[in-house]
């Protein structure tokens, strides 16, 4: 996923015309309806819906619940009516156009001279959606994405913008850097973590030719187990925003679709039992970034405050003073329970649960784990890289006094394509060789005899379905 450095030569540089504008199905036009007279004619929900539509434009309502007549249309801008069949609407819309009025007949596009798509509202700034009445429904999915990467505050800074228009303009008279300030406008509102600053300090800011900061920052992001669609909103705004994104070997492609496309891209895998990058390069790598004014994501697989490390680089990062914020993931154990449909601290059968590593630095076990503490019966064990010490792990538990019928859960490449799932006891975990070919999440406790019987919700070949 890293982006090519690579330039290729013997080709001189030529500057291009415009590209062509593709065919559009529909042409999008934003109307002014302040103090604008409409007609909305109609008993329907539809009807009722686009009256509130266009009294949110600001519009001088005209609300009839009959199909209107010349006279309804008189001094009108648009017409929008709810017609019972098909032959109601042609003449609606036969009446409309010999009164010059454009209309829109609800759910009969070929009695239409506008249509109505999807709306994404961060009014002053409005986005809409048309998919020219092929699909409304692939519209409204459209705008639920869209509605995730566009913050509310957005509608605070656009109201933002339009008091400093003015001032802006006076301020920089010349048109490239006026445009150059308007464009660290952009990017300081699409990226915000909060509400609009004042216009006073702002236009400061803009005409000094800056952000405001004193350099970059690092945001360490969880991107979940791999799954994309479990990434937190504010993950999705992070990878937005990110200017340069280092990430982990199990962060998985979908997840990385979802970044910014001029992000660069470097990857810093650390893998047990395989070639890694050091801790430390990756910390030198974060702050020599962030020193340059870059936004820098962090990306990590599952939530980055278990077993990811994040203290260290936390810790780096304050001791330089660059700004660190953690955006939490739901990490791998979180997802394999409702993937199983379990209750980690099932009151009949668990009260507590601990996360714990499988292996340490050096491969083996951890050698200053609680073997007492997690062979309570009454914990649930999730235990994390933990395939190819498992046996060895249930081994320590037995010799612990725990029962040897527990039962044990072991979940490789959770809600990814290739996830699959194991069912067995403790005494048969001590006795075999689980495959650490993907990552393994090893659970272990009374808890997973209660597991749900329920089917996953997924569409992906090869994915868990209980």
């Amino acid at each position: 996923m890293q982006k090519s450095t690579t330039m290729r030569t013997g080709r001189s540089p030529a500057e291009a015309g415009p590209a062509p504008i593709g065919a559009l199905a529909r042409l999008p036009v934003f109307l002014d309806l302040r103090g604008k007279p409409v007609v909305v004619a109609g008993t329907g929900n539809g009807a009722g819906w686009k009256a509130d539509l266009v009294r949110a434009a600001g519009a001088e309502l005209r609300r009839i619940e009959r199909m209107p007549e010349a006279a309804d249309l008189d001094g009108a801008v648009l017409l929008i009516a709810d017609a019972p069949d098909d032959a109601v609407a042609a003449r609606v819309h036969a009446l409309a156009k010999s009164t010059g009025v454009p209309c829109n007949i609800i759910d009969r596009p070929a009695h239409c001279d506008l249509a109505f798509g999807s709306i994404v509202n961060r009014g002053p700034v409005v986005v809409g959606i048309s998919t020219a009445g092929a699909a409304p429904v692939l519209g409204q999915a459209i705008r639920r994405r869209i509605e995730t990467l566009l913050a509310p505050t957005l509608a605070d800074w656009a109201a933002l913008a339009l008091r400093l228009r003015d001032r802006l303009a006076s301020a920089l008279p010349d048109a490239a850097a006026r445009r150059a300030a308007w464009s660290r406008f952009a990017e300081m509102a699409l990226t915000a973590r909060g509400a609009a600053p004042d216009a006073d300090s702002l236009l400061d800011r803009l005409v000094r030719g800056g952000d405001g900061s004193s350099g970059g920052r690092v945001t360490l992001v969880g991107a979940g187990p791999g799954d994309a669609e479990l990434l937190t909103l504010k993950a999705v705004r992070a990878l937005q925003s990110a200017d340069v994104i280092l990430f982990d070997d199990l962060v998985s492609p979908d997840v990385l679709e979802l970044a910014r496309r001029e992000a660069k891209r470097m990857l810093v895998g650390k893998r047990g039992g395989r070639e890694s990058c050091r801790q430390d390069d990756i910390n030198a790598l974060m702050l020599r970034l962030a020193r340059q004014g870059r936004h820098v994501v962090r990306l990590k697989s599952g939530d980055p405050m278990i077993f990811g490390r994040a203290g260290e680089e936390i810790a780096v990062l304050q001791a330089a003073g660059i700004p660190v914020e953690v955006v939490p993931g739901i990490s791998a154990g979180i997802a394999a329970a409702s993937r199983l449909g379990v209750s980690l601290t099932h009151r009949d059968a668990a009260q507590s649960v601990r996360f714990v590593t499988g292996h340490a630095r050096s491969g083996d076990l951890p050698d200053d784990l609680d073997w007492q503490g997690l062979a309570d019966p009454a914990t649930t064990l999730v235990v994390y890289m933990g395939g190819r010490t498992a046996a060895r792990f249930a081994a320590r538990l037995l010799a612990h006094g725990l029962d040897p019928a527990t039962p044990v859960r072991t979940i490789a490449a959770v809600s990814r394509p290739g996830e699959r799932v194991e069912r067995m006891d403790l005494a048969t975990l001590a006795t075999i060789t689980v495959d650490a070919t993907d990552p393994v999440l090893v659970m272990i406790g009374r808890a997973l005899a209660l597991e749900s019987q329920v089917t996953v919700a997924v569409d992906r070949p090869g994915a868990l379905t209980a």
